[in-house]
């Protein structure tokens, strides 16, 4: 979805099963977590930086060989770090940042703890540089990120307006092409 508003720039919204890589100064990415997970990463000497946001962190056992869900981080870490790899960005130069992983409602699965797990070991395993993380808790946050400078803005979101927990999603096959895990 985008937005263009008075102030010039392009307000891009980042929704559960999605990524977007940027390096143009106008654009802005922006979503909303609860016990999602989104991870801006951003190559600082690319001028590059892209988003994501995943609803749970790998599928379960029993996922039919060769189908890709969108929804998980396992996927969608690897599609933003390839994709900022192609559009000039270096791994060793990336830096991250994580936001969400609430646990929104007492006595249901932990899925945010599980989901900020999985990001940070994710990152750690790359060789990413973790600068910055506001996760956990129980309040969902609203994130707007300038991918080509790597400015984030991360704010508390009342209750009544955070997302609904949605406890396992649809497994539907990528629309096109294979991805690569390295």
């Amino acid at each position: 979805m985008l937005d263009n508003r008075l102030d010039g720039m392009s307000h891009v919204t980042v929704l559960q099963g999605q990524f977007r890589v940027s390096a143009s100064p106008a654009d802005e990415f922006g979503t909303v977590l609860g016990s999602c997970v989104a991870t801006c990463l951003h190559d600082p000497a690319a001028g590059l930086g892209g988003m994501n946001h995943f609803l749970l962190p790998k599928p379960l056992s029993g996922t039919e060989r060769g189908e890709v869900d969108v929804h998980y981080g396992v996927y969608l870490m690897e599609m933003l770090i390839n994709e900022m790899l192609q559009q000039g960005g270096r791994k060793d130069r990336m830096r991250a940042h994580l936001y969400g992983g609430a646990n929104l409602h007492r006595g249901m699965q932990r899925i945010g703890s599980a989901n900020a797990e999985f990001a940070r070991s994710f990152l750690l395993r790359e060789g990413i540089d973790l600068v910055r993380e506001d996760l956990g808790g129980l309040a969902a946050r609203r994130l707007d990120f300038r991918p080509a400078s790597g400015l984030v803005r991360c704010r508390m979101v009342a209750a009544a307006d955070a997302p609904e927990p949605v406890v396992q999603p649809p497994v539907r096959p990528a629309a096109h092409g294979e991805v690569e895990l390295f």
